[in-house]
């Protein structure tokens, strides 16, 4: 199999992630199913892209008959097993839970044909721990995209030790069909590169807020001004989801032991209230209108 061969994928999930993903593959020429169980959750991904689209469409981005031909090779469904029983590559973006992946790729294994590849969106989980309760540890991968993936170029895409050069391969192919940047890490590690980094940064934003030494608001505009990031670590979280950079510290807590790694007291305390950022209107800070940028 080669990246030739790729026809049709499907992404599972529909959230802020999976939906802007199933677009690109759908705009780099892909027959693309998007998955969820939750209809609304599809018809509110269907209602976002519409609008994100009609955005390029205005600012001359995309042609109407460019959006058209992507929208004609989009699909949304709530069945699983339809939606993946002929597909050729199949991304999961579900929640970022150890669990839930492995009980994704499970019934993958179910239901997917022998040839096709797997591919995990997690920003932090090695795939060779998901791997396992497949029959294809070979065609496995990590394709790391980053939020909004409409908008971001960079895909991190990592190989297990028995992920296989050709599935790498085609990862990286697909990728440079969608045209997006992807970068092969040939060793595992938890969080990759990119998120090591961020997480790093993050850690010790929250740890000089927790101290007393600064307010979050001062950190953000001190990384904005001096540092010349374009948001502050607690404006990302805000954008990625504080659910998100919770789930992920967990994950790293779980794999290491390090009591360094568990997750911070004020990010947990948020995530308890529900308080996740801009997707529920409130977070470190207060939202009117939940805009994704496009």
């Amino acid at each position: 199999m080669n990246a030739n061969d790729v026809k049709q994928i499907t992404v599972i999930g529909s959230g802020q992630m999976g939906h802007q993903i199933g677009m690109l593959f759908a705009l780099g020429g892909y027959e693309t199913i998007i998955q969820d169980v939750n209809e609304a959750a599809l018809k509110d991904a269907e209602s976002k892209l519409q609008a994100i689209m009609d955005k390029w469409v205005a600012k001359g981005k995309l042609s109407q008959d460019g959006k058209q031909a992507a929208f004609s090779r989009l699909r949304f469904s709530q069945s699983l097993e339809e939606s993946v029983k002929h597909s050729d590559l199949i991304l999961e973006a579900v929640t970022e839970r150890l669990d839930v992946k492995k009980d994704v790729f499970s019934k993958l294994e179910q239901y997917a044909p022998s040839h096709a590849i797997f591919a995990t969106n997690s920003s932090t989980i090695v795939n060779s721990l998901i791997a396992d309760v497949t029959n294809r540890p070979d065609k496995v991968v990590n394709m790391h995209f980053f939020f909004p993936p409409l908008l971001m170029d960079c895909v991190e895409v990592v190989m297990s030790e028995e992920s296989s050069e050709e599935t790498a391969q085609i990862a990286m192919d697909v990728c440079k069909q969608i045209n997006r940047t992807s970068v092969l890490l040939k060793k595992e590690i938890s969080g990759f590169v990119a998120n090591r980094i961020l997480g790093a940064l993050q850690k010790e934003a929250v740890a000089l807020y927790e101290q007393g030494i600064a307010d979050y608001k001062d950190i953000d505009i001190i990384c904005r001004k001096a540092l010349n990031h374009p948001i502050g670590p607690f404006e990302l979280m805000d954008l990625s989801g504080l659910d998100v950079a919770y789930y992920v510290m967990d994950q790293r807590y779980r794999e290491t032991g390090d009591p360094d790694d568990k997750p911070f007291a004020c990010v947990a305390e948020k995530v308890e209230k529900g308080e996740l950022g801009r997707k529920t209107g409130k977070g470190w800070y207060e939202y009117n209108t939940q805009k994704v940028k496009s």
